[in-house]
């Protein structure tokens, strides 16, 4: 919900779709040095569970498997931590879209994985950013979190 995002997704038959996403945030505060910036993307595969046609296509419950590229800087206060090179994540995903309307549905997903990179712990000190450390990160457990408006695009909104 903090980052914005735009995505596109293709379905080749009513069990089974791809989806690749792009995100991109940067919101700061110079007189107090707050940044939060993330940019990245993902590649999804779904596999939409129970017997369905194309009129129920994108709906109901969905498993995944996933990749994710993202860079961070984000700071907390006094403390702030940059993962200027590419870091990486991979894993499985669960969700659920209901239909709002002939072309529309909600569709809130929840990834779990690993998360890995390298990334640097610094200070923000008036107008500098005193590095501490650079570190590995090794992350197990949520990775991304979606709670998404889809269009359906086709004959019948079938297509994704």
């Amino acid at each position: 919900l903090l980052i914005p995002n735009v995505g596109i997704g293709y379905s080749w038959n009513p069990q089974w779709s791809a989806h690749l996403h792009w995100m991109y945030g940067w919101w700061k505060n110079d007189n107090r040095h707050r940044y939060w910036r993330t940019y990245g993307g993902e590649l999804e595969l779904r596999y939409w569970l129970g017997r369905r046609s194309d009129a129920q296509a994108a709906r109901g419950h969905h498993l995944g498997v996933y990749g994710q590229l993202l860079t961070y800087d984000v700071e907390w206060g006094e403390r702030g931590y940059l993962g200027d090179k590419w870091s990486y994540a991979g894993g499985f995903s669960y969700g659920y879209a209901w239909r709002l309307a002939a072309r529309w549905r909600l569709d809130c997903s929840l990834g779990i994985g690993y998360l890995g990179g390298i990334y640097q712990e610094y200070l923000p000190k008036d107008t500098h950013y005193v590095w501490q450390s650079t570190k590995r990160r090794r992350w197990f457990g949520p990775t991304w979190a979606e709670v998404s408006f889809v269009y359906l695009f086709g004959r019948k909104g079938g297509k994704r």
